[in-house]
């Protein structure tokens, strides 16, 4: 994924695999697979993304293609910390607006948190599960709304790459 660039360093010689991932970085990392599509500033409807900013494009981009909704619809939250199951449902709708298969669904009871899943979740989560992108973690665990770090971002965003 770096040297596709997708996602960048932290600085010249840093990848910084342990920070987190904010949702802003997930969206730009999309719009660069996408070959950073032109988008209309006046379509934007988040009010806490400004335009101009290194991630004003990518966002306005996915929300115009179904591929992110905010937390409202004035509200993106481009600097929050993206979970994991916010994670599979974004790459579950890049992949609904590619028209790749999304049929496979995994058994999320075979986690011990499988039920922590929020329902909005649901659909990107079984797929992700079931596509293998995401796996367990230590225990047995999903962690649905545990953050993702840039090594799982880059983990996960291979596989779906190479799926």
């Amino acid at each position: 994924v770096y040297d596709n660039k997708l996602m960048d360093g932290t600085s010249s010689t840093t990848f910084a695999p342990l920070m987190t991932t904010n949702r802003a970085m997930v969206v730009t990392i999309l719009w660069r697979l996408e070959g950073q599509p032109e988008t209309d500033d006046a379509t934007l409807s988040f009010t806490d993304v400004e335009s101009g900013v290194w991630y004003t494009d990518a966002v306005n981009w996915a929300a115009s293609k179904g591929i992110v909704k905010g937390y409202s619809d004035t509200v993106f939250a481009p600097n929050d910390t993206v979970t994991r199951e916010q994670l599979a449902t974004i790459l579950y709708r890049y992949a609904e607006y590619k028209e790749y298969d999304v049929s496979a669904r995994g058994d999320l009871t075979t986690f011990t948190d499988g039920s922590a899943v929020s329902t909005w979740a649901a659909d990107g989560m079984t797929w992700a599960v079931g596509a293998e992108l995401i796996t367990g973690k230590d225990g047995g665990k999903l962690d649905p709304t545990g953050t993702a770090t840039r090594a799982e971002v880059a983990t996960i965003l291979m596989r779906f790459l190479t799926a």
